[in-house]
């Protein structure tokens, strides 16, 4: 299982923008890049597990997602994979 959750990420993100509007210390620019970077990337591969789940029903995404723990029924699953393939 993660250790981090999106929401963990959701919180770095708002401390790099709270940390960007300091006024006696703002963080510099190169570090809230890279920072925003790296999250874009976790995001975007967040999105293609779930994306896969969905379509699949298999893996675990509650790693990423504890609130998606496997609510979709199978035939909804099944309709999203058929709609993938058109």
């Amino acid at each position: 299982m993660a250790k981090n959750k999106i929401s963990d990420l959701r919180d770095h993100l708002f401390e790099t923008l709270e940390a960007l509007k300091d006024t006696e210390k703002p963080m510099e620019i190169e570090r809230a890049r890279a920072i925003s970077t790296v999250a874009k990337t976790i995001i975007d591969t967040a999105k293609v597990e779930l994306e896969a789940y969905e379509l699949l029903g298999e893996g675990e995404p509650a790693a990423f997602f504890p609130e998606a723990d496997d609510k979709a029924p199978k035939a909804a699953r099944m309709k999203a994979m058929l709609r993938g393939m058109q």
